[in-house]
């Protein structure tokens, strides 16, 4: 490596992490656009947003493999570049079939993108400026999915050259290239000293397993429930018990696997992970039932739909950015408090929905969404920097790439879960209802995640082998966090 990652550079490797982050979400909002003018049933509904994460999940640790052996500034342009032409193939669907294959496709490339911009940013800034850009990364991780809400709504509506729900693809096409040549000049390459190869047969079984889940949430009910759907699920179980043992037979061969048994294996790591999975599926769930909600159920048009999400992606931001602040000041509370404000916002929409937002205004689901948006963003947040603290310096690489792997994947199965059970209660009854039990699994999720809502100091974590465990701060004197490695 020649320099070290300027601001410019960050900001460049952050526009790259923006687009496909939130193109995970950015087609929600057209959702129903896409049903009428493709003829596209729910469950192919469902899949368009599925696909992509599906794809995006199973392939970020080999993105990051490559990245290690090629390049990283190398592998990151030619993701953004196979984006682009991805992104296009999506605009010029005929067709669900060819939407949804090119959205795998979509997602197969822009899995070559974060673990790029993680080892990066790992590589090329200082250990002092690394927590200020991880906190960067997470706001702008983060921050994508609502975004994606509001700017899917504002192209939509603006329909330019009668393009409707394409240039929510086509809008890919100048800020990836811009992304792409920026990066040539600006973001300093990188590689690992001693590249892993790759680990096809884990990479395979963690497919399997992913799909095992996935494929009958999507497919069961559209197709009634054929018995293979059924006995699918119970074949996970045993596809994760041969993960778990192959990847400890590649440690023992000297290889580095696809997830090292000893990363997941330390106390803050998994715990944060498994923090993380089921948050993350509740507000996947939540992000895919929202737009179609304020439209369908509300009778919001495109563009208002999205406008109306918009205060809950500046709390998102706000509170993204105010991490390190708070915790410094608060330490571990971050995330039992982030998970009581979000707690405190679902509660507020299930109010709102006996006592007039179906009535035809949506003002009074605001104060909600603003909870929810800053809740979100402390939960996320913070659990994603305890995370990347906690992973061995060795398996930095790879523990950000398990980081996303779960975030990815717990969306994923979010849309397919939730989307599914949202789908099938308001084919039966209503929007409101159907709405309702997704906050209710949200909300139960945070209560989970917080605690059960209340803000108590978590008992004091274990020291990562080979360090002494670290005294409580003093009273009134504040701590600074720890940079990730």
């Amino acid at each position: 490596m020649s320099r070290p990652l300027s601001g410019f550079g960050l900001g460049v490797v952050l526009l790259a992490t923006l687009l496909p982050m939130m193109d995970s979400f950015i087609v929600n909002v057209a959702l129903p656009t896409i049903a009428g003018e493709l003829g596209a049933p729910n469950a192919d509904l469902e899949l368009v947003v599925a696909g992509y994460g599906i794809a995006f999940t199973l392939l970020l640790v080999l993105g990051g493999r490559l990245g290690d052996a090629y390049g990283r500034r190398r592998v990151l342009v030619i993701g953004l570049l196979g984006f682009v032409l991805a992104s296009l193939l999506c605009a010029l669907a005929t067709g669900a079939e060819w939407l949804v294959a090119a959205r795998i496709v979509q997602g197969a490339t822009a899995a070559l993108i974060p673990p790029q911009v993680l080892g990066t940013i790992q590589a090329a800034v200082a250990p002092e400026r690394r927590a200020k850009a991880m906190s960067r990364y997470a706001a702008v991780s983060g921050l994508a999915a609502i975004l994606g809400l509001v700017l899917g709504g504002v192209l939509l509506k603006a329909d330019l050259w009668g393009t409707s729900w394409r240039l929510l693809f086509l809008v890919n096409l100048p800020l990836g290239l811009i992304a792409a040549v920026l990066a040539v000049f600006v973001v300093p390459d990188s590689r690992s000293e001693h590249p892993a190869g790759v680990d096809l047969r884990g990479t395979a079984l963690l497919g399997v397993l992913v799909l095992a889940v996935l494929v009958p949430l999507n497919r069961g009910p559209l197709l009634g429930w054929p018995w293979w759907t059924l006995a699918l699920p119970f074949l996970a179980p045993v596809v994760a018990i041969a993960l778990w043992r192959t990847e400890k037979r590649v440690v023992d061969s000297g290889a580095v696997p696809l997830l090292p048994p000893s990363v997941l294996t330390e106390p803050k790591v998994r715990g944060g992970l498994l923090l993380l999975a089921p948050f993350l599926a509740a507000w996947a769930g939540f992000l895919f039932a929202l737009p179609l909600t304020l439209q369908h159920g509300i009778g919001l048009d495109p563009l208002a739909a999205g406008l109306a999400v918009a205060p809950m992606s500046l709390a998102f931001l706000l509170g993204s950015f105010a991490i390190p602040a708070l915790r410094t000041r608060w330490g571990a509370r971050v995330t039992p408090y982030g998970a009581l404000v979000q707690g405190l916002g679902v509660v507020w929409l299930l109010a709102a929905l006996p006592l007039g937002w179906f009535g035809g205004t949506v003002w009074s689901a605001l104060p909600g969404l603003v909870l929810i948006g800053l809740g979100q963003a402390l939960v996320v947040g913070a659990a994603n920097i305890e995370v990347l603290g906690a992973v061995p310096t060795a398996y930095a690489s790879v523990g950000g790439g398990i980081l996303v792997t779960t975030q990815q994947g717990a969306m994923a199965i979010g849309v397919a879960a939730l989307g599914t059970l949202f789908g099938s209660i308001q084919s039966g009854q209503s929007y409101a209802a159907a709405f309702g039990v997704v906050l209710a699994v949200q909300l139960a999720v945070g209560h989970r995640g917080g605690g059960g809502g209340r803000p108590a100091p978590p008992p004091p974590p274990r020291a990562p082998r080979g360090r002494a465990p670290r005294p409580p701060p003093a009273r009134g004197r504040p701590r600074p966090a720890p940079p990730p490695p």
